[in-house]
């Protein structure tokens, strides 16, 4: 059946999608897809980075109470090292918008590109600053990353990783450099690989 375009229904059902963890040298990955409620706005939406933590965290609970549809996804550190960062990211992106209980009619990708999807896609760069289902989407990503970040860190204690959730500062290498890699390292990434080849990083 034909529909005219209805586009409070288009804006209704139009998931965001957001990674955070491409930069790091260990961990997961960790990507969201959010379908907002347009009779349920939520106040203070913003790029993840833009907000505190204790906003973050707050907002964190009311989107999931508020969304139409949310799911969060991951690609794995082996994921990472047999792909590549980017695939694997892609791949974490379409196991977010898969595992929406709604489907979307539209999927909006942070960033300059997409991954295949079931469903139409186009990417919005700055997204996550200018699309509030992409800002959704980058809270709910960060803030289960920096969540699993704070485990990592009482697993493998004397990295940091709490304070510098796995990205490549001075504290992590100098850590790196002492200790060796752990196995949440990804090993396909330069100062990993070189420490496990005998090179300094």
């Amino acid at each position: 059946m034909q529909l005219g375009l209805d586009f409070a229904l288009v804006e209704e059902l139009v998931a965001g999608v957001d990674e955070v963890g491409r930069g790091p040298l260990c961990g997961a990955v960790v990507t969201a897809a959010v379908i907002l409620d347009p009779q349920r706005p939520i106040q203070g939406l913003n790029d993840s980075k833009q907000l505190s933590e204790a906003r973050r965290e707050h907002l964190f609970d009311e989107i999931r109470e508020k969304a139409l549809a949310w799911c969060i996804a991951r690609a794995e550190v082996e994921e990472i090292d047999r792909l590549n960062i980017l695939q694997a990211t892609m791949l974490a992106m379409q196991r977010a918008v898969a595992g929406l209980s709604v489907t979307p009619m539209l999927a909006l990708i942070d960033g300059n590109r997409c991954p295949k999807l079931q469903v139409p896609a186009a990417p919005v760069v700055k997204g996550d600053s200018r699309v509030p289902a992409i800002a959704a989407a980058s809270i709910l990503a960060k803030v289960s990353r920096d969540r699993e970040m704070l485990e990592l860190d009482r697993q493998y204690p004397g990295y940091g990783i709490a304070g510098h959730k796995g990205y490549p500062t001075r504290e992590h290498l100098e850590a790196l450099r002492r200790l060796g890699p752990t196995p949440i390292h990804r090993r396909s990434f330069g100062p990993v690989r070189a420490l496990l080849e005998g090179r300094p990083c």
